[in-house]
């Protein structure tokens, strides 16, 4: 059955799962209300308004404390509404930006004191009209001297392009969703095996979440378990993890985040790696004034 393709799941489970004290929820967004941050002109999708009480009320319900919020394509490079909503919560949100690669220093170092810790380059052709890399090389030296990092999107079969500018970018890489690997190629299968080489380099970091955008058979999404496990294995300091909501565009099912949280404990097996994916890791990156606080 088809479904809208902007819904989101208006009553997610309470998870079995507890994540630790202190959990992040590093991949999120905000959208809207339209009405008050309108949508970018050149979108290509329309998102249902998932303003920020939404989000903070679903933390809450899910048992995590922080958040990390990305400027999705639909905002295009008006970050208004994440802004707004990191102005919201500045203790507990943090923000990655969608920017103008002419955006001025002054406005980067607003944007800094509202919380915002990087910048987005996304590569995925059906939902953006991807930049020149050279600006986007241009615009890494540039908030180097923030302590910014870099957020990548782009999908498996773009990987071989893209691995020379990746690893030209001077500041920690971090690649949503896994590089929204082939689940049928398997983890065996030629291009994640690539993917893993590129993550034998320390400057790169990875995101394990989002199985509802990557599997085959559908919920509980155990064909994506075995991609997301040997990532976090392999590179336990490295890895984050969060839910997309309100994971827009999508066009099979409306996720429950709920059961998206009961994933985490088969990815990540043991109290240890669960601690390092929800709270060591995010707050390293993004919380590194309260390490060792």
């Amino acid at each position: 059955m088809k479904i809208d393709p902007q819904t989101w799941h208006p009553d997610p489970k309470t998870p079995d799962y507890r994540p630790p004290v202190g959990a992040v929820d590093a991949h999120c967004h905000v959208f809207g209300p339209g009405d008050v941050f309108p949508y970018a002109p050149e979108r290509k999708y329309t998102p249902v308004d998932a303003p920020k009480e939404n989000l903070f009320a679903l933390r809450k319900h899910l048992g995590f404390q922080r958040s990390v919020i990305v400027q999705a394509s639909c905002h295009g490079k008006d970050n208004a509404a994440l802004i707004d909503a990191l102005k919201a919560d500045p203790e507990n949100t943090r923000g990655i930006a969608v920017v103008d690669l002419n955006i001025s220093d002054e406005e980067l170092a607003v944007m800094d004191a509202a919380g915002v810790r990087g910048v987005r380059f996304n590569f995925v052709k059906r939902l953006v009209d991807p930049g020149p890399k050279d600006g986007f090389l241009r615009m890494a030296e540039r908030i180097r001297k923030l302590g910014w990092h870099v957020i990548v999107y782009f999908e498996a079969p773009d990987l071989e392009e893209l691995i020379p500018f990746l690893k030209t970018l001077p500041v920690t890489v971090v690649i949503d969703h896994m590089g929204r690997p082939d689940v049928a190629a398997g983890v065996d299968g030629t291009s994640f095996r690539m993917f893993h080489e590129l993550m034998e380099d320390p400057k790169f970091w990875v995101k394990v979440g989002c199985p509802e955008r990557l599997s085959l058979s559908g919920p509980p999404y155990d064909d994506v378990v075995p991609f997301a496990r040997s990532l976090i294995e392999a590179y336990p300091d490295r890895v984050l993890w969060g839910t997309d909501w309100p994971h827009p565009n999508m066009k099979s099912h409306v996720p429950d985040d709920g059961l998206l949280v009961d994933r985490i404990a088969f990815i990540a097996p043991t109290p240890e790696l669960q601690q390092k994916l929800l709270v060591d890791n995010p707050m390293r990156l993004y919380w590194p004034e309260q390490q060792g606080a």
